[in-house]
């Protein structure tokens, strides 16, 4: 967690100020805010200020600093890109992300709940609490923006959390731009946070006579859900283990995409692509009952911005001779400065019991997409478990608990 002393140093001085003249706190005329040196001085400074406010605002003051200081990091800085892209708001011309996020506390205080879960989902990427699930790509439209799909979709979440109906609850709708990190491609994703009053616990606390005392304190618990309709994938993070994930995808397919199949849950990964600058060996037993493995298609960056796709398939050639035969020592094979971004691997299934010969076809995108559309769930396992066997995916993430807000 960052530090509260650390936030303020390197906050710059005229918004540190007007921060602290938005929350209504008297300062002297001639007080210093400049962070000569450690800062050391700044800190006590703001410190005596707050310590003279009532106890209720101090407490007040402090844990909104102590928030934006555990969001002053390269996570809440990209969290904090991506939902002003989506509002609109400009905050290129701001001085670090400790000025873009006081700018926010003060200017757009609710963005700063949606950056705090952007980050929170970030850091959980992956994990057990997170599940990603592609759907097929069949041109259908998703009814994100009806009103009556999110009111419907809001009470089959609740129904999938099992709370008693008279707790509160919130939905908070809203747009994020992700920028990819090697192409600098663009893409809207569509959020939603539901917020739920959980069942409240009893705490000890200091009462008004300054002795203990058993206290009820409310909780809240939060559902994340993102997805891109372009390319059918919906991220869900939430607790309770994967059957409720899958609850909670089929509730999104009942009411935004109810006319397309239902979606196949696919890992986010880290794709290790480097392994196919060279003809790979793909390790294959003969239980798989694969005829053959190929590369169809490779996509590559030169880093700045010019993107190139080879496509080649067949049996005669592979994409690694045709590049060779086209293109000798400048192919992006050999020559420097070219990254593969993109690869879209086959995997031909020999034909079994009467049956032809049927293809899997899975695409690795940097830094972590893999999609196998109009797969089934087994089909799904099969794939990922060569790919995992061949290198080409990472072990998976780290375990992480969901964020739960008191």
């Amino acid at each position: 967690m960052a530090s509260f002393s650390g936030f303020i140093r390197k906050s710059p001085p005229d918004r540190l100020r007007a921060y602290f003249q938005a929350r209504d706190v008297e300062t002297p005329e001639d007080f210093d805010w400049t962070s000569e040196g450690r800062g050391t001085d700044l800190v006590r400074s703001v410190e005596q200020l707050i310590a003279e406010l009532s106890e209720k605002r101090q407490d007040t003051i402090k844990a909104e600093l102590d928030l934006l200081a555990t969001l002053s990091d390269k996570v809440g800085l990209i969290a904090a890109e991506q939902v002003c892209s989506g509002e609109n708001i400009d905050i290129e011309g701001l001085h670090g992300i400790q000025d873009i996020l006081l700018f926010l506390a003060i200017q757009h205080p609710i963005l700063i709940n949606r950056i705090e879960v952007q980050a929170s989902m970030s850091r959980r990427h992956g994990g057990q609490n997170w599940s990603t699930f592609q759907f097929e790509n069949d041109g259908k439209p998703w009814s994100l923006e009806k009103e009556a799909a999110r009111a419907a979709f809001l009470a089959d979440t609740l129904a999938v959390l099992e709370l008693p109906k008279h707790r509160k609850h919130v939905a908070d709708w809203y747009e994020t731009v992700r920028t990819q990190p090697v192409t600098g491609e663009e893409t809207t994703f569509t959020h939603a946070t539901i917020y739920v009053e959980e069942r409240a616990e009893s705490e000890l606390g200091f009462g008004m006579s300054d002795t203990l005392e058993r206290q009820i304190v409310a909780k809240v618990l939060e559902v994340g859900i993102a997805c891109d309709p372009k390319s059918r994938l919906v991220e869900i993070c939430a607790r309770g283990g994967k059957k409720v994930r899958d609850q909670f995808s089929a509730v999104f397919s009942k009411n935004f995409a109810p006319d397309s199949k239902p979606p196949l849950e696919v890992p986010r990964r880290d794709v290790h692509l480097h392994l196919l600058k060279g003809q790979p060996d793909f390790e294959v037993f003969p239980s798989d009952g694969i005829a053959r493995v190929e590369v169809s298609s490779l996509d590559f960056g030169d880093g700045s911005g010019g993107i190139a796709r080879f496509e080649k398939r067949g049996v005669d050639e592979s994409i690694y001779d045709f590049l060779d035969r086209r293109f000798a020592t400048m192919s992006p094979l050999r020559t420097g400065g070219w990254t593969i971004l993109a690869a879209t691997v086959r995997i031909v299934l020999a034909g079994q019991e009467g049956k032809r010969q049927r293809t899997l076809t899975v695409t690795l995108r940097l830094p972590n997409t893999t999609t196998s559309p109009n797969t089934t769930e087994s089909d799904r396992q099969f794939i990922f478990g060569l790919l995992e066997r061949w290198g080409l995916l990472a072990p998976p993430a780290e375990s992480f608990d969901l964020l739960e807000k008191g």
